[in-house]
């Protein structure tokens, strides 16, 4: 076992002591009292694509750009390694590397969240563990998948405990049902959010109903709950979630802050109509045309957007003319 992962381990027990100390409140829009939380998720985090020089190298000096880009927006903080960050596409030192790219550019006041989540509980916690050192404020852990028959609540709940135990920093917990073809189950969440060391979920399933139980039912938990999708957002904030960490915000960042603030302040006309505007470009940069479509948007808006890595292919003519088409409908272009 590394010095690092050891260290971890030995820390478990003050770290435990800590998070149990924390305040625990009810958490979300919803409702009004409560103590602060521990670590405040509340706000909008755009999960980073990655970018990549035509040789499909990650490119950092892109990086940097596009985060000097980002600075003026008021992003609760940043995502990196998540889905849209091409993240099983990229090697363990790269990851590490990005996290170190990040964390040196963003400012302290705003968090880093990190994806760490491998297939193996082990291999989970040697990264968790590395992205911790690299300068990740929050880990973010998807579901392991690949033996999706074999995860039970059971077998999530030991995976979970595992990784939170033995990390330095918080976990969220990641259910991504659409890549994963699992859903985090209710009961595990309930569980798990008991846990010192676990202080939320990023949810991407799109399911309200899920959604506002898991708040309603974590409720007197050190507990939030993130909407995974912009196309979501305003629904979720209705049933308590605390923040987004939303593709879309990769391109329309500052038009899904304003929508966090009308919702923060109960605006709710202005807030809907502007949801509205935001559905079919969500849509499109996720579920239709995906990251090369994240990608070749976030170029029409002065961001560097790039290649993806191989065997995620570049749309093609028609599909970029229907991706422009769909964003000038709403306003956008």
């Amino acid at each position: 076992m590394a010095f690092s992962t050891r260290l971890a381990s030995s820390l478990r027990p003050a770290l435990a002591a800590l998070r149990w100390a924390a305040p625990r409140q009810c958490r979300g829009l919803s409702t009004s009292q409560g103590s602060e939380p521990s670590l405040d998720l509340g706000g909008i985090f755009p999960p980073l694509a990655t970018p990549f020089s035509p040789t499909q190298e990650v490119d950092y000096a892109q990086l940097e750009g596009n985060l000097r880009r980002y600075a003026s927006i008021p992003f609760r903080g940043l995502v990196v390694l998540g889905s849209n960050g091409e993240y099983p596409y990229l090697a363990p030192r790269e990851r590490v590397e990005v996290v170190s790219c990040v964390r040196r550019a963003l400012p302290r006041d705003r968090l880093l969240l990190a994806g760490s989540g491998c297939e193996s509980t082990q291999a989970t916690i040697e990264l968790t563990v590395s992205m911790a050192e690299a300068g990740a404020d929050v880990a973010l852990v998807v579901t392991p998948c690949y033996y999706r028959g074999a995860m039970t609540t059971a077998a999530l709940v030991h995976h979970y405990t595992e990784v939170s135990d033995a990390s330095p920093i918080p976990v969220v917990l990641y259910s991504v049902p659409a890549n994963t073809g699992l859903d985090l189950p209710m009961e595990a969440v309930i569980t798990l959010a008991q846990h010192p060391n676990i202080i939320g979920i990023k949810d991407s399933g799109g399911d309200i109903t899920r959604m506002g139980l898991m708040v309603h039912k974590t409720r007197q938990e050190d507990f939030q709950v993130l909407a995974g999708s912009a196309g979501f957002l305003l629904a979720s904030y209705a049933v308590g979630a605390s923040g987004g960490v939303c593709a879309l915000a990769n391109v329309l960042g500052d038009a899904l802050c304003q929508l966090d603030h009308l919702c923060r302040k109960g605006q709710w006309q202005e807030a809907r109509d502007l949801q509205h505007r935001l559905i079919e470009p969500n849509m499109a940069v996720t579920r239709r045309f995906g990251i090369p479509g994240l990608k070749k948007a976030m170029e029409w808006f002065g961001y560097y957007g790039g290649p993806c890595r191989a065997p995620l292919a570049p749309l093609s003519p028609a599909q970029v003319e229907e991706l422009r088409s769909t964003f000038s409908a709403n306003g956008w272009l």
